[in-house]
């Protein structure tokens, strides 16, 4: 699991832009589900069994990214964000267009605007090459408008600590492939729809279609959650090597009592680490899940997570297993809400 986690944080894949991550996840899903399709934003839905009741599971694909908005003479791209972008990570990080180029964020007045940081507008990523600055090429790749950009990050294991790029929410996206690789061997009384899922990052484009499609009874998202416990940050009881976070509230979502109800037990029952989460800014593919149709009872169950939304975001081991653990144990077992 570990490898595979590796190898979807390091994919490129910036929200709408999914294509080479979701090929790589199919590969993995395909000996496992009933069934595997594309739907026409481009989730990836994954069935497997035939119950009575439906349950939907979600991760998300997409990754934090630019896109490319002006080009000068000299070479310095303008972009615009795809997903929240915070200023104080972006000078100096390196950005991977789909063509292979990699440019370089800078941002104006560098050494002399140091307490007050722009907004994004104010940074510029230096695409110049030598000798080609009227065409902005490197080689035969060429950047032009429009044009998506991701961050560059090599994953690197500490221990049992993660450190890299886009763990959200390839993190969630690694730790899903593996529930369906148990629930394949295990068995489970329901029909269960695995989505990998696109623009979660911004705001939460694909789920709401998916869920439409799919109908759940029941949906159980799986992301990424900040913690509180690293110096001087706002207080957060959630914290790194405690076990999988059970979301109870986000500024999208109100998770209903019986579903966490349910979490809870099953965690209880199985001897699973956990803690609460409310999460006072952001939110999950939950806040248009829940709104599907009628209606969704939605869950979620979260990866803690430091330095989210930079390229050095970081987990633990311990966590993902009990991630994983805790949602075998609801997925494998009978469903009373």
């Amino acid at each position: 699991m570990r490898e595979l986690i590796q190898e979807l944080a390091e994919a490129w894949g910036p929200s709408g832009f999914e294509h080479h991550v979701r090929e790589l996840i199919r590969a993995e899903v395909e000996p496992l589900a009933d069934e595997v399709y594309v739907d026409a934003l481009g989730n990836l839905i994954c069935r497997i069994g035939d119950g009575e009741r439906r349950v939907m599971t979600m991760a998300h694909m997409d990754e934090i990214g630019l896109i490319v908005s002006h080009i000068d003479q000299q070479g310095f791209a303008r972009f615009a964000s795809l997903g929240t972008l915070f200023p104080s990570t972006l000078v100096g990080a390196r950005v991977r267009f789909e063509n292979g180029v990699i440019g370089t964020i800078g941002m104006e007045n560098q050494f002399t605007q140091r307490r007050n940081l722009p907004a994004t507008g104010g940074f510029y990523i230096d695409i110049s090459t030598a000798g080609t600055n009227d065409d902005h090429t490197d080689g035969d790749a060429v950047v032009q408008i429009g044009d998506p950009g991701a961050f560059v990050a090599d994953v690197v294991w500490r221990g049992d600590r993660v450190i890299g790029k886009s763990l959200d929410d390839r993190l969630g996206c690694a730790i899903q492939i593996e529930v369906m690789r148990r629930i394949r061997e295990q068995g489970t009384p329901h029909t269960l729809y695995f989505v990998f899922s696109v623009q979660e990052e911004v705001g939460s484009r694909g789920a709401g279609p998916a869920a439409f499609g799919i109908e759940p009874d029941l949906a159980l998202v799986l992301d990424m959650t900040t913690t509180g416990d690293q110096p001087k940050i706002k207080p957060m009881p959630v914290k790194l090597g405690a076990g999988a976070a059970i979301k109870t509230r986000d500024t999208g979502q109100i998770v209903p009592a019986a579903v966490k109800n349910l979490i809870v037990q099953r965690a209880d029952e199985a001897g699973i680490p956990y803690q609460f989460e409310v999460l006072e800014l952001g939110s999950t593919d939950g806040e248009t899940i829940q709104v599907a149709r009628s209606g969704v009872p939605t869950g979620a169950i979260s990866v803690p997570v430091r330095y989210v939304h930079t390229q050095s975001e970081t987990a633990d081991w311990h966590d993902i297993q009990a991630v994983t653990d805790l949602y075998v144990a609801v997925l494998s077992q009978d469903i009373d809400l």
